[in-house]
């Protein structure tokens, strides 16, 4: 059974489509990307459709599904290297891929994740100080 390959690189999880997909292959990538966050607990996941000619609505919600499910566990979505054409079908269909963050190319995706990365530990550290100051005893 044939398998779109998922790289870990450092807290990421690079996925880079070379083939334009069908369903059954769409389907076992958000599985398989799904179980990868969490076995190496990524705390994010670039995909790299630069090679897709053609994202039509079901690989749309399957985009949007990763998304969401990858959230869920506690990691960002970035897609990036998206044609304008692709770009222009999406919008005609009228999937806004909610939860997808975008970006031009791998090197900007990557500055996107580790900005998330960094935004989400400075929101956690400042809630956290706010806990202690809501228990403290004076």
């Amino acid at each position: 059974m044939e398998r779109i390959p998922i790289l870990r690189m450092g807290h990421f999880l690079l996925v880079t489509i070379q083939v334009d997909l069908y369903d059954q292959l769409a389907e076992n990538l958000e599985s398989d990307l799904v179980h990868m966050v969490k076995k190496t607990q990524a705390k994010g996941v670039l995909i790299d459709v630069s090679a897709v000619s053609i994202i039509d609505s079901f690989m749309g919600r399957i985009l949007g599904n990763i998304a969401n499910m990858s959230k869920i566990m506690d990691a960002e979505t970035v897609v990036v290297g998206m044609q304008p054409a692709v770009a222009i079908t999406l919008v005609e269909l009228g999937l806004p891929l909610k939860g997808v963050y975008s970006a031009l190319n791998v090197e900007r995706g990557m500055q996107l994740l580790h900005s998330k990365i960094i935004f989400d530990q400075e929101e956690e550290e400042a809630e956290a100080e706010g806990d202690d100051d809501d228990h403290s005893i004076e």
